[in-house]
């Protein structure tokens, strides 16, 4: 039995639900190479293989690692793979995160993503907000925004998303352009979100939740290892499943470097949670 809805769009793009992070392949906090470049290249080929057609990335992942190990596992690209990034932020020498948000440095990047991806034109591209760089803060991002649909409108951008934003920014962002998705923190334990997903849901805007699964602090649970358990998954495959049944609108860019978690992440696609066990999730927070 398989989820309700597998497949969602992305503006003028139809992506499957779960999809593929790709932060992990880079070194040790996202900064440097890989320890294990030819396993890195592997996953990619196996993500591909098994179904995967949509990819989330970035320049700022590395910097410029992971895109350039996705150009060259998977270029040329085959028909109907999408692959989103991300722009607004720079890695500083101790690989510090840092804003990159002017309108030359949201250029810049752009044509940096074109490059070590190998294309002529980017999918979409979502504005990364770093009013503060660990979480959603209020404060306008009318500059930044105009700056990315200027690249739009050049043909270089095919479709704008938004990250680590407030529901206030979300709405001034789509008073200025079309926004195709959000990508936020969210998943069983951080729910701040709950309101803007259903918002954007009722107008067929995707929600991509970033760390899905914890990120540096993966999901730990006695509910959710319990729920697992009794449905013989993982804990992990039952968080992406809930996160698949909250709403039809959450598209899934879990990341890993390993191909058998790969494999378990997708095979989440396919679990379908009972109303029992959906529930007690629903009501699982931080704490237990």
């Amino acid at each position: 039995m398989s989820q309700p809805y597998t497949t969602f769009q992305l503006g003028s793009l139809t992506v499957n639900r779960v999809g593929y992070g790709a932060m992990q392949l880079a070194g040790p906090g996202v900064f440097g190479p890989p320890a294990d470049r030819a396993g890195a290249l592997a996953v990619l080929h196996a993500a591909v293989e098994s179904g995967v057609n949509h990819i989330d990335t970035s320049d700022f992942y590395g910097p410029h690692v992971t895109n350039q190990l996705i150009r060259e596992a998977l270029h040329p690209y085959r028909d109907g793979l999408v692959i989103t990034t991300k722009i607004g932020a720079r890695r500083g020498a101790d690989g510090a995160w840092l804003p990159a948000s002017s309108p030359a440095e949201l250029e810049q990047a752009v044509h940096d993503n074109l490059r070590n991806l190998g294309l002529d034109v980017l999918d979409v591209v979502n504005l990364r907000v770093m009013i503060d760089p660990m979480q959603p803060a209020e404060g306008p991002i009318g500059e930044q925004l105009a700056a990315l649909a200027r690249l739009q409108q050049q043909g270089l951008v095919r479709h704008i998303g938004l990250s680590n934003v407030t529901a206030a920014q979300v709405a001034e962002g789509r008073r200025m352009c079309d926004i195709v998705c959000v990508q936020n923190h969210y998943n069983l334990a951080h729910r701040a979100d709950d309101a803007l997903i259903g918002e954007l849901a009722r107008d067929g805007i995707a929600y991509v939740p970033f760390f899905p699964l914890g990120g540096f602090s993966p999901l730990q649970s006695v509910t959710l290892s319990g729920v697992a358990a009794r449905l013989d998954a993982s804990p992990n495959q039952a968080a992406l499943a809930w996160l698949l049944r909250r709403s039809p609108n959450i598209l899934l860019i879990p990341g890993t470097k390993s191909v058998t978690h790969l494999r378990e992440n997708l095979a989440a696609g396919a679990l379908v949670l009972p109303p029992d066990a959906a529930a007690e999730l629903d009501r699982m927070d931080a704490g237990q």
